[in-house]
């Protein structure tokens, strides 16, 4: 296929996804979906489709990776490069801005990094954080030519070092960690996969059995917080523990309501109700 028949494939595919998440008027959201080649950031082909029965090989016509589904960046671990739809909604809720400086902590092999390098623009910085060896050297080769992003192979949990506008987590974990709280700047902006971990007899399997979207946003006092829907995301590699915890946020989304949820409490003593309870943390249903 030729560069501008795959150029007309990506806008197409651009417009697909932002209509699918009911995403209207972020128009550089969509031309940073239409201008990012997905196809660079999966490895070489035959690409591998993950569908019900499993992952079936795709063709090598670069084509067939623009359509709303997954593909494996490591398929014997069932990691893989994320569903467009459902980044395209979370981006879309970070409101970047040029000159933004976001840490994208879990990034992959780097393709909703390069489309968030688009929107934050050359005034912008991205600190890409990758736990896995071999995705973080994939990443770092992949994002050569953005040179708004500075790709880390480290323990995402432990970022951002510094203050920054955004932070987008791309793993779920059962709590949010202090670095992605705390180092926001007041306006600033957190998403992560809330849940907790697929759990077998040998302990978690590496992907979450609930999660769920959550939005905070850093206020002059305190955090609001918004419900952005059910996500699925492996587990933090990186965390272990938290048994107790992984049952009583489970017993949780269980009961429902997150969907009522208003502010995050963050160090201070509870006051009011609850939807989601720890001591140094909670998540109320009134600021």
């Amino acid at each position: 296929m030729d560069e501008e028949a795959l150029a007309k494939c990506r806008r197409a595919f651009a417009s697909r996804v932002l209509a699918k998440e009911g995403v209207q008027g972020d128009d550089a959201l969509l031309r940073a979906f239409a201008t990012v080649p997905r196809e660079r950031f999966l490895g070489p082909p035959p690409w591998r489709m993950a569908g019900w029965g499993g992952y079936v090989d795709a063709s090598g016509d670069p084509s067939v990776v623009y359509q709303d589904v997954l593909f494996a960046l490591q398929h014997e671990r069932h990691i893989n490069n994320g569903s467009p739809s459902l980044h395209a909604r979370g981006i879309h809720k970070l409101a970047l801005r040029q000159g933004d400086t976001v840490c994208h902590v879990g990034a992959g092999s780097g393709y909703y990094t390069a489309i968030i390098s688009l929107l934050v623009g050359s005034e912008g910085h991205v600190t890409a954080i990758e736990f896995d060896g071999e995705l973080a050297r994939r990443a770092e080769d992949n994002l050569r030519d953005y040179p708004n992003v500075h790709v880390v192979h480290g323990n995402g949990i432990e970022w951002p070092r510094e203050p920054t506008d955004a932070v987008y987590v791309n793993f779920a974990i059962h709590f949010p960690a202090e670095p992605w709280v705390e180092r926001l700047r007041v306006g600033g902006r957190l998403i992560l996969p809330l849940g907790v971990p697929d759990v077998d007899a040998a302990g978690p399997t590496g992907l979450a059995s609930y999660a769920g979207f959550f939005l905070f946003r850093r206020e002059e006092h305190g955090y609001a917080a918004e419900y952005l829907g059910a996500v699925a995301f492996v587990w933090a590699e990186a965390v272990r523990g938290g048994f107790d915890s992984y049952r009583r946020l489970e017993a949780a989304f269980y009961k429902g309501g997150m969907d009522q949820v208003r502010a995050l409490r963050w160090k201070t003593a509870r006051h009011g109700k609850e939807w989601y309870s720890e001591a140094d943390w909670g998540l109320a249903f009134g600021a």
